[in-house]
Parts: C-alpha cells; structure tokens; sequence
C-alpha cells in the first residue's frame, strides 16, 4: 500500500495542474507574464482578457471585450430591489454574495461551451461592481447610477459609487490594485471554486463558493483589518510599542506573512511606492510613519514580510473609499482570476475527492441504549 501523504492544510502538496498563473518565492505570472510588467504596461481589462482567453488581446479584442462588459454592466430591477431590501448592517461581502446569486437567475447566456462559459465569466465579471456600487448607494440614501459605457472597469466602478467621473489617479490606483489582486493560483477560494465546479455545478454557483471563502479573516478581509490597524495610532512610536507588544502575545497581526512567498509579496512591493505618493500628496505623512513602524517592527522581529493587503487598505482608504467595500473590491478583481480556473477545471474535469486521515475510535460494537454508562 502506497504510504498517505498528509499535510496540514495542504500545505506543499500539489492538488491539481493549472495554465493560468505561477506563484513562485521569485516571480507571479498570469499566463507566462510577470506581473511586473502587466502592473506596468497592462490595464485590467487587459489582464482580465489574457487569464480568460489565455492570450493578450489585439485592440479589437480588447475593444468588443470591453464593450460586451458595458452590455452586461445593468442590473435587473428584481436584483436591485433585493440588494435594497437586504438589513443594512449586513456586510459587504453578505451583499455580494446574495447578489451574484441572483444574477444568476437572469444570466442571457445558455450552452456550456468554452466560448459560453467565457461569455458568462464576461457577464459576472461586468455586474460584480454594479452590486457593491448599488449597494453602496442605497446605504448612503441614495438610487443607483446606471453604467456609464465606455469607461474603464475601474473608473466605472467609481463612478457608479459617486455618481461622478473619477480622477485619474484614482482610476489609475484602483485598475493596479485589480491586476495584481486577480489571480494567484490555487488560493482557498480558487480551490473551493474549482472544488464546485468539478461537481460539475454551475459558473454562478462556483463565484458564490470563492465569495464565500474569501469572506473569511484568514483569507479576504486582511485589507481592511490592516487599514484599521494602521487608523488607531496617532504616532510612528505608538505604532512600534503596541506591535511589539502584539509580538510579545503572539497576536495576529493582518497584512503578514503568506503561505507561499517566504521573501516577500511582489505584489506589495508593486503597489507600496504608489501608495506613499499619494499619502504625501493628500498630507498624509503620519499614516506613512504609522505604516513604516508596524511593517519595521514584524519583520524586525519577526523575519515576516508584508503581503499585499498591507499596503491596499491604507490605498483604499487615501482614495476615499469606505471599509466595507475593500474586499467586495478584491471580488471585483479575483472574479476574473476564478472564472479562469472554473473553465478550465470543467473543461478538463475530475471531481476533486481527497481522503482523509481518520483519527477516531477503532472499530466497536453497537451497544444497546440500557446497558450504556
């Protein structure tokens, strides 16, 4: 008998094969492209394109690409009204979920061909931030703003939240922040997706299981947390003395460490410099001290890099964007990195069924009810 192999967490262990993205101590890549490069040169919708097709588009891919967006971007009146009636201490995250539910219902696009199921990616990818902005709307008094065709994913999602033309640079912060939060692999929530899909259920079905996975504080969220943590200190030393002592209790601290890149996040280090220009432009330099001092301190004393939500929380926040829509906004990102993997799970298909390792009692006899304790 072949010896098991376990590891807690999966930890190290290859689960399955995939043509979409590398994660390694030195590089990512989406389909062989550094996401350096794709940070630098790319736009979302680009990168977008490259993880569904497997190939960067020509400009009038890209054109009909974004145009077939704009043509899904509209929501229901039935959607709507459920996002409206949904409690308002409901969190973000609850919102979405419920909301690409129901969009489902609605879906134009029939047959299970890859070119369909492109086409449905295409449409969850476009309605994703069509919800967090409603949602957004409706808790500030406000009615929806309908989609403004021809603007960038990442301008439209601005817009339908403020009802005004964002700036460039936000628009520009917001569309880096989605290509280097699209894919990564075989994360928690990409396997629960594909673990979905390979029951051979539906696209809708899959993005709900990533929605609900990445809800969890040990997945999604970490943006948030670190940009609360970073809101409490008044000061640099303030900062220092309350993450030393957090190290001293061995409290969890978000925006740290990751399973896979032990040298750090290329991802943060992408974004970090961005991030602290537009802090000094917003006179923000105590939130850069604060920020300096927690990061500092870990890896001082603790050898632990920062990942990327460490420095998008306080980007977010420089933008003006409300907490409860960061990771909603990684949703809007990572459905196109899903939506990659779900096709090509159900395109080459075997239903994921690991094994356990059984730690309970040996085998026993029933004992009738009278003659226990």
């Amino acid at each position: 008998m072949a010896e098991e192999l376990y590891r807690p967490g999966l930890e190290g262990i290859i689960a399955g094969e995939t043509s979409i993205a590398t994660v390694e101590q030195d590089s990512l890549a989406y389909r062989g492209y550094r996401i350096e490069q794709l940070a630098e040169h790319s736009s979302f919708e680009e990168s977008a394109y490259l993880l569904l097709h497997g190939e960067l588009p020509t400009a009038d891919e890209l054109k009909s690409f974004k145009a077939r967006l704009d043509e899904f971007r509209k929501l229901p009146a039935e959607v709507l009204a459920t996002i409206k009636a949904i409690p308002r201490g409901a969190p973000g995250m609850d919102v979405l979920r419920t909301g690409v539910s129901m969009v489902g219902h609605f879906s134009p696009i029939t047959g299970d061909s890859r070119e369909a199921l492109i086409d449905r990616a295409t449409h969850v990818l476009a309605v994703v931030p069509s919800i967090i902005a409603a949602r957004l709307r409706y808790l500030d008094g406000k009615e929806p703003v309908d989609p403004q065709p021809g603007l960038s994913h990442a301008a439209q999602t601005l817009y339908m939240s403020f009802a005004k033309e964002p700036g460039d640079l936000e628009t520009r912060l917001l569309d880096l922040t989605l290509i280097l939060y699209a894919e990564h692999e075989f994360n928690a929530s990409t396997f629960a997706a594909r673990v979905c899909t390979s029951t051979l259920s539906d696209l809708y079905s899959a993005i709900v299981a990533g929605i609900g996975t990445l809800k969890g504080p040990l997945h999604g969220g970490a943006n948030e947390e670190a940009m609360k943590l970073i809101g409490r200190f008044k000061s640099a030393e303030e900062a220092k003395a309350w993450t030393e002592q957090a190290i001293e209790n061995k409290t969890k601290i978000m925006g740290f460490g990751h399973r896979v890149y032990k040298n750090g996040d290329h991802r943060a280090r992408i974004l970090e410099p961005l991030m602290v220009d537009l802090a000094k432009q917003r006179g923000q330099q105590t939130l850069v001290d604060v920020y300096f001092a927690i990061k500092n301190t870990v890896f001082e004393r603790k050898g632990i890099h920062m990942n990327v939500d460490y420095p998008c929380g306080p980007t977010y926040y420089l933008m003006g964007l409300p907490l409860d829509i960061y990771t909603p906004l990684f949703v809007a990102s990572r459905v196109s990195g899903w939506s990659a993997h779900i096709i090509e799970q159900y395109l080459n298909n075997r239903i994921i069924r690991p094994r356990s390792r059984y730690v309970g009692p040996p085998l026993r006899d029933y004992v009738p009810i009278d003659k226990r304790g």
